[in-house]
């Protein structure tokens, strides 16, 4: 990764410390952006549940992504929050402001992942464990992936209002499809919380110059992908690729640039 010339731009990118966050944040770098890698590590694999790359990876510590991007000449600070704290979200802003600037571009990755059903199969078609719908799978799904980015929205506006900026960007990322999300009920519906905010976000902040969009990524390869997923993506019809966290960074990256101006109230859907 080579960074390119320093813009006046400043990042928050959660969920940073590994695969598309982590991949949003460097190629954010490489373009001058400075960022504020937020991050929340996992346990150790040791005392993880649901597979051991997958918890190796989310275990990382954010401050290896920054120190990266430092190498390479661009500008990155880490924080280790919890999302599903909402008094996070003003802080996380409070430290991007410190050691950064004024915080323009937001991108809301982090995820609090929980599978949960409302079958009583106790795994599914990949053999992960499930669980039962219950309020700790609802509260912990819904303050990371749905709270959590109404309120960094909020308070990118809030600060982006009080001190007269006129440029700004917000992406999400969002999964499932129509039917909901089977065996990760949860999950898709914080997800389609997150994605209502955030296109409500493109038409109420549209006149201070934020656009506002969603990603809705192809299956991609965060630690979590075995051959049996990849056997069942090449089989279907409705799925084309195995991406890389790298792919998907580049379509955030590009809604985040000047050339993306009149991108705005979008699911973007990649395959």
């Amino acid at each position: 990764m080579r960074t390119g010339s320093k813009s006046s731009h400043v990042a928050i990118v959660t969920g940073a410390n590994q695969g598309i966050g982590a991949a949003t944040a460097k190629l954010l770098a490489a373009r001058g952006v400075a960022v504020l890698c937020a991050y929340l590590r996992l346990p150790a694999p040791g005392e993880a549940e649901d597979g051991d790359r997958y918890h190796r990876e989310r275990s990382v510590d954010g401050n290896v992504v920054a120190e990266e991007i430092r190498r390479a000449g661009g500008r990155a600070e880490a924080c280790e929050a919890d999302l599903s704290d909402p008094a996070v979200p003003e802080r996380l802003f409070d430290v991007a402001e410190d050691r950064l600037g004024p915080v323009d571009i937001l991108v809301n990755n982090a995820s609090g992942w929980i599978q949960d059903t409302f079958t009583p199969d106790p795994v599914d078609r990949f053999d992960r464990p499930l669980r039962p719908v219950t309020p700790a799978t609802w509260s912990r799904q819904f303050a990371v992936d749905a709270l959590a980015p109404a309120l960094l929205i909020g308070e990118l506006a809030r600060r982006h209002r009080a001190r007269g900026a006129d440029w700004g960007r917000i992406v999400g990322l969002t999964s499932g499809g129509e039917l909901g999300f089977p065996g990760e009920v949860s999950y898709g519906a914080a997800k389609a919380a997150q994605t209502n905010y955030t296109l409500s976000a493109a038409a109420e902040l549209a006149g201070l110059g934020i656009t506002a969009n969603v990603v809705h990524p192809p299956v991609t390869d965060t630690g979590w992908v075995t051959d049996e997923v990849r056997e069942f993506v090449a089989s279907s019809p409705a799925t084309f690729h195995v991406a890389d966290p790298a792919e998907v960074a580049k379509t955030i990256a590009f809604l985040t640039s000047d050339e993306a101006a009149l991108v705005t109230g979008n699911v973007i859907t990649l395959r």
